[in-house]
């Protein structure tokens, strides 16, 4: 199985929001393998970022990602990243697809809910930045065969 990393942003957080937003990635039928709430600081988002530090608005991204605490979530399925993409929706909320979650809960560019991996290598590496050994878990949920073929499984 494949895992991503998904951060619920400071955005959705003060608009309680979270609930919401890992329902619909259990909904799908994506397992959470781990997750937690953490205050992002300027080093661990100067390197989550680092393609963005000399970007304009990145005193405001800092500004706006320490705003409260972020959920940190290991999200776990056949094509984890591609479906999460597709989930999420488009960056800017105001161009995301009715559906996505971005294009239902986002009017924002930056503002935009939800980071997601954008490829299974950046996946990897983003997921060891936020979690520590030990806290992703992985297992195999008894109601997969529910969510997936025999043969996709």
């Amino acid at each position: 199985m494949e895992q991503t990393l998904v951060i619920i942003k400071p955005s959705a957080v003060h608009r309680g929001l979270i609930g919401d937003i890992i329902s619909r990635f259990q909904n799908k039928g994506l397992t959470i393998t781990g997750l937690k709430m953490m205050q992002l600081d300027e080093e661990i988002l100067r390197e989550h970022y680092s393609h963005l530090t000399e970007k304009p608005f990145f005193p405001s991204l800092l500004e706006s990602m320490m705003a409260t605490p972020v959920i940190v979530m290991c999200l776990e399925g056949i094509d984890a990243v591609e479906v999460v993409r597709l989930m999420t929706g488009a960056t800017n909320g105001r161009k995301a697809l009715p559906g996505t979650i971005r294009g239902d809960l986002s009017m924002s560019g930056q503002e935009n809910i939800v980071h997601a991996s954008d490829s299974v290598e950046n996946g990897r590496i983003e997921l060891a930045r936020f979690f520590k050994p030990g806290e992703i878990f992985s297992y195999r949920p008894a109601n997969l065969r529910f969510y997936y073929a025999p043969d996709e499984i």
